[in-house]
This record gives C-alpha cells, sequence and structure tokens, in this order.
C-alpha cells in the first residue's frame, strides 16, 4: 500500500507535458470532420437498424418477436446515450472540427431528439471538469450515495428499469424547461425563485425551451409513420424511460464513484475495459476512456485509445477494471 501511495502522490504532480509533449499533445488533440460526421450517422444508422429490428418482430411469433425486441430496446436506449456522449463531445468542442457542426449540427440531432441542451449542459458540464470530485462539482450527486450495499444498488437499477426513474427525469425536465427548478443533469433539484414569474410567462418560457425538442421528435415519429410503422415512436420513448436511466447510472458510476477524493484528474477518475456488449449500451463513443478525457478534453474520441495506450506505456495510469469489477467496488459496502 505504501509504494502504491508513492506511486500516486507521484501521479497527482504530474503535469501533461511531462507526460506527453508538444508534439505529442498537438497529435492527440487534431479534430476531423469526417470523424465526426462518422460517429454520428454510425449512431443514427444502428437507432434505425434498432428501428427495422423491432418492426420484423412485430409480424414474428411471440417467441421470436419478444426476445429481438427486448434486444432492439436496449441497443435503442444504448444509441440514447451515444447522443448524449456526442453533445458531450461537442460540447467540449471536439467532435467536429468545424465550430458550426459542433454549436448547431450537434445540439439539433444530438442533444434536442433527448430532450436536451448543448449550450445548458456545456455551462453545467464545465463546472464538472473544473471541480471534479470537490463540493462544488455539478455531477457529484450521481455519485456521492456511493459505495452502498448490493440490495441498495438492485433497487435503484430496478426504478430504473421500470421507469420509475425515467419518470422522474420527466416531471424534472419540464419543471426546468418551465423555470422552477435549476436546469442540471444530476440527481440534485435546486428551487429557482420566482423573481416575478407568473404563471403565463413560466408557461412561455417552457414552450420555448421545449420547441426544439418537439420537432425533433415530430420529425422522427413523421419519418416512422411514413414507414408504415408510427408505433416505433412508443419504443424510443419506452427505451428512455427504462434502460437508457440505467445506462446513464452505470455510466455515471463508473467514471467516478468510489475514486480518490483529490483535484488531480489521474485519482479522482476511473477508466473502465469495455468490451462489445459495454460499448453497445454504457460505454458508447469511446467514454469509457474517462481518465484521458478529463485529463486532456481536448482530444477528440477517436484519439482517447492511442491515449490510454500512452499513458500505460509510461505507467501513467493503471491497467483497468471491467464494468463488472465496477459495480462489484460501489456495491461493497455491508449491510448494516
Amino acid at each position: 500500500m505504501l509504494q502504491d501511495s508513492t506511486v500516486n502522490q507521484e501521479r497527482s504532480r504530474r503535469k501533461i507535458t511531462d507526460v506527453f509533449s508538444r508534439d505529442e499533445i498537438r497529435m492527440l488533440t487534431e479534430r476531423s470532420d469526417l470523424m465526426g460526421f462518422a460517429a454520428v450517422g454510425f449512431t443514427w444508422g444502428v437507432i434505425a437498424l434498432a428501428f427495422v429490428a423491432m418492426a420484423w418482430a412485430g409480424s414474428q411469433p411471440l417467441i421470436v418477436a419478444i426476445p429481438v425486441f427486448l434486444i432492439a430496446l436496449a441497443v435503442l436506449a444504448g444509441r440514447q446515450l451515444a447522443l448524449a456522449i456526442l453533445m458531450h463531445d461537442a460540447s467540449h468542442g471536439t467532435l467536429f472540427k468545424t465550430r458550426f457542426l459542433n454549436e448547431v449540427l450537434v445540439d439539433w440531432i444530438c442533444a434536442r431528439p433527448i430532450w436536451n441542451d448543448l449550450k445548458k449542459y456545456r455551462t453545467h458540464h464545465l463546472v464538472h471538469h473544473a471541480k471534479t470530485g470537490q463540493p462544488e462539482d455539478t455531477d457529484l450527486s450521481l455519485v456521492a450515495p456511493f459505495p452502498t450495499t448490493r440490495a441498495s444498488l438492485v433497487r435503484k437499477l430496478l426504478r430504473d428499469i421500470s421507469g420509475l426513474t425515467g419518470i422522474k427525469f420527466f416531471v424534472g425536465r419540464f419543471l426546468m424547461d418551465a423555470g422552477y427548478l435549476k436546469w442540471t443533469v444530476a440527481n440534485d433539484r435546486t428551487v429557482l425563485p420566482a423573481d416575478g414569474q407568473t404563471f403565463s410567462s413560466r408557461a412561455r418560457m417552457f414552450v420555448r425551451n421545449v420547441t426544439p425538442t418537439v420537432i425533433t421528435n415530430a420529425v422522427l415519429f413523421g419519418v416512422l409513420w411514413a414507414t408504415g410503422h408510427p408505433w416505433l415512436y412508443l419504443a424510443w420513448i419506452l427505451a428512455y424511460m427504462t434502460p437508457f436511466a440505467a445506462f446513464v447510472r452505470i455510466r455515471s458510476m463508473a467514471e467516478h464513484a468510489c475514486t480518490e477524493v483529490s483535484a488531480d484528474s489521474f485519482l479522482n477518475t476511473r477508466t473502465t475495459r469495455a468490451g462489445l456488449i459495454a460499448r453497445a449500451t454504457v460505454a458508447p463513443i469511446n467514454v469509457n476512456y474517462h481518465i484521458e478525457h478529463h485529463v486532456m478534453a481536448s482530444v477528440p474520441y477517436f484519439r482517447l485509445p492511442l491515449m490510454h495506450r500512452m499513458l500505460r506505456e509510461r505507467n501513467a495510469i493503471d491497467e483497468p477494471p471491467g464494468y463488472l469489477e465496477v459495480l462489484r467496488i460501489v456495491s461493497s459496502q455491508k449491510p448494516a
């Protein structure tokens, strides 16, 4: 333990320029419009394939239809999380090289379809980066309850899968868009002062804030209607209210739960090993390389695996755990 502590202290004193040369930093932070379009196109392509699979399953016997539908629902929720990660990357200006594509295109085709707002998210998220693990961290409530007991973790995940968390999110986002609550993607809720707001002014605020989400979802519904399967839009909502919530929780726990209380990104953040199933669900768009992202947030998603290998080769980080190991860590508290 003493040796590990010494290694951690040495790492905590490192600056990024102690690990990478300026030429390496320049290479790692180079952005690409082509790779941005590839990520967005792949995400929506998989969403389309999930809808196709569900449409096909609708005409099959139940013994075939049910498992196909459930798998497709999980894939759909995983791509909804991918849309959130694409928004996240664009908020850092790394998804595309062209600013307009990060600022406008991603807001409309990634953030708004999942009832999000890129500009509001950026304001919220950059505080998380500046104050990770500190009392001011805007995402602290996502990981503060951990470690917990295995029973408590199971209850949390069951609330997600059952849709209770999704209902809570919808109510919360409604109140945020109407100006009753401070905007957040975390679990805390801050009531905003009235400041002379009336019901009609709040109604106008809500309409203004929610209109882009209504438009993008209306387009999605219209496309599904045109294909002859409007009922598939219900699957989009169901995925968002059930497995999506569980995937977001697992992703959040993996990134920061049960890490060291430190201002150092090598210590207060976790990179997690992700196989095919994890990448399809809880770890899309290389989001599992989270130490790398916090150490140098200007690195685009497609260069994070390379950065990870370079850090490992230089003994700057340890071999990452898998997601099952993370679940064991965050549920390691003994029952009272």
